[in-house]
C-alpha cells in the first residue's frame, strides 16, 4: 500500500512538472560538468524517483544552443533510459505531455533547436509504445497528428553546423514518423496521414538541396508503411507517378533554368535512388514491385 501511494504521488509530481517544466539548463542542482560526469557513467542514476525527475528536468536542455547539453546529454540520456526500460508509465506520460506542445511552431524557438529535438525524443517515446503498447488510442492519434503536422510544416532546413551542432528538422520528423509507422496499432488512415507528410518534404518548395541524408531518412517511414501491406501495387504506382510530376514546373526540361527547379530535381532523384537501392535486391513481393516502379520513375526524370 505504501509503495502504491508513493508511486501515485510520484506520478502526480511528474505530470505537474511536465506541465510547468523549468526552462533552466542545466537543471537546478546540476552543472554542465556534473552532467558530463553523469554521461561518462552511462547516465546511471540508481534512485528511480531521482532519475524520473531528472528526465523531466533535462527536457529543457533540448532547447539549448550548446550541442553538448542538447544532443550529447539531454537526447542521449533520454534515449538511454527509454531504450533500457528505466521509466515507468507515469514517467513516459510526463515526457510525452511535456514534448507534444514543443512540436508546434513557436516564435520563442528562434534558434530552431526545440522542435526538432522534441521530435527526436518523441521518436524514442513512440518506440516504447510500439514495442509494448501503453498509450491510449486517443494519445496515439494525437501523436500521429502532431508528428505529421510537424514534419510537413518544417521550413527550417538547416542541418549541421560546426559550432551549433544539428537541427535537422526533416530527418528528426521522419524518425518520429518511422517509429509510428512501425506501430501495428496504427490503421490505414493514420499511415496515410504520415505518408502525406513525408511526401510533402521529399522535394519541398524553394531552393534547398538536401545534403545531410534527409532523403534516406524520409524513405524509412515510407518503406515501413509499404511493408505493412495495407496499400496495393496500384496505390504505389500512382504515388510514384505523382512524385515525379514536374508541377509546379511546366516541365522537367525547365528544371535546369532555375535553382528551385534544380533543387526539385535533385531532391526527387535522391529519394528515388535511395528507394531503388533499398528495394532492388529484396525478395519481398511488395519491395520487388516498388523496385520496378521506382526504376520506371527514375527513367522518366531527365
Amino acid at each position: 500500500m505504501r509503495l502504491s501511494i508513493r508511486t501515485s504521488l510520484l506520478a502526480l509530481a511528474l505530470l505537474a512538472a511536465a506541465g510547468s517544466a523549468s526552462a533552466d539548463c542545466p537543471p537546478p542542482g546540476w552543472t554542465k560538468e556534473k552532467l558530463l560526469e553523469l554521461k561518462a557513467n552511462k547516465f546511471a542514476v540508481e534512485d528511480f524517483a531521482a532519475r524520473s525527475s531528472l528526465a523531466v528536468d533535462l527536457l529543457a536542455c533540448l532547447s539549448s544552443p550548446d550541442p553538448q547539453l542538447r544532443d550529447g546529454i539531454a537526447f542521449e540520456a533520454e534515449t538511454s533510459w527509454l531504450r533500457s526500460g528505466q521509466f515507468d508509465h507515469a514517467t513516459r506520460q510526463a515526457i510525452l505531455q511535456a514534448l507534444l506542445p514543443k512540436l508546434r511552431k513557436d516564435a520563442s524557438d528562434r534558434e530552431g533547436f526545440t522542435a526538432p529535438f522534441a521530435a527526436l525524443v518523441l521518436a524514442e517515446v513512440a518506440r516504447t509504445d510500439r514495442l509494448s503498447a501503453w498509450m491510449t488510442t486517443e494519445q496515439r492519434t494525437e501523436l500521429v497528428t502532431a508528428a505529421a503536422e510537424f514534419l510537413e510544416g518544417v521550413n527550417d532546413y538547416r542541418g549541421f553546423d560546426a559550432k551549433e551542432g544539428w537541427r535537422h528538422g526533416v530527418a528528426h520528423g521522419a524518425d518520429l514518423a518511422m517509429q509510428l509507422a512501425l506501430n501495428p496499432q496504427l490503421d490505414r488512415a493514420q499511415l496515410d496521414r504520415l505518408l502525406a507528410a513525408v511526401r510533402k518534404q521529399i522535394a519541398p518548395a524553394g531552393e534547398h538541396f538536401y545534403i545531410y541524408g534527409e532523403s534516406e531518412r524520409l524513405l524509412r517511414p515510407m518503406l515501413f508503411i509499404a511493408q505493412r501491406g495495407l496499400h496495393d501495387e496500384a496505390f504505389w504506382k500512382a504515388w510514384l507517378t505523382d512524385l515525379i510530376a514536374p508541377a509546379p514546373l511546366p516541365s522537367w526540361d525547365s528544371a535546369f533554368s532555375s535553382q528551385a527547379g534544380l533543387a526539385k530535381r535533385h531532391n526527387t532523384q535522391a529519394f528515388l535512388l535511395a528507394l531503388y537501392a533499398n528495394t532492388r535486391d529484396s525478395e519481398q513481393p511488395v519491395m520487388q514491385s516498388l523496385a520496378g516502379s521506382t526504376r520506371e520513375a527514375l527513367q522518366a526524370l531527365p
